[in-house]
């Protein structure tokens, strides 16, 4: 017979090369799965560069006179580099209501005397971004904005 030691020496050999897997499979699978957790925060980063551009774009469009004058199709530069990051679509502006303004002002801000052919008129604005690198990310947004119209523009831009 044998001495023990010579029998377990095999067994030694059998214990390694499991240890060795297990810890194979542990390194890969954390790899995959902080590959994954990286795709993941870049597609929320680019989520939100996309909606920060779709409102500056709604912003500026905001800022102007957007009943009366035409859209033009803005593209946003997110990062300030001079390379246009972001392609912004704007649909034409719809007029959702139109009531007749009340002596009393809708918001906190002084609007002066208000005559009784001033109107309250909402409208809903919708953008689409998209990323002009190509990586695929859209995002839509859809805004309300108040704007005070006289009655002759009311007739003819809020039907």
């Amino acid at each position: 017979m044998r001495p023990l030691a010579l029998r377990q020496r095999g067994t030694t050999l059998v214990v390694a090369l499991i240890m060795l897997l297990l810890l194979s499979l542990l390194v890969s699978g954390a790899f995959t799965l902080s590959t994954v957790n990286l795709k993941a925060v870049g597609n929320v980063q680019t989520r939100n560069e996309a909606l920060a551009a779709v409102n500056i774009a709604l912003e500026d469009v905001i800022s102007t006179n957007f009943v009366g004058a035409g859209i033009q199709k803005p593209d946003v530069d997110i990062n300030n580099d001079g390379v246009m990051d972001y392609s912004v679509t704007i649909q034409p502006p719809t007029c959702v209501r139109a009531t007749i303004a009340d002596a009393v002002a809708p918001s906190s801000v002084s609007l002066g005397a208000l005559s009784s052919d001033t109107w309250n008129t909402v409208w809903l604005l919708e953008a689409t971004a998209a990323d002009s690198s190509g990586s695929g990310a859209t995002v839509r947004v859809r805004t309300g904005v108040r704007v005070l119209l006289t009655d002759a523009d009311k007739k003819t831009r809020c039907p």
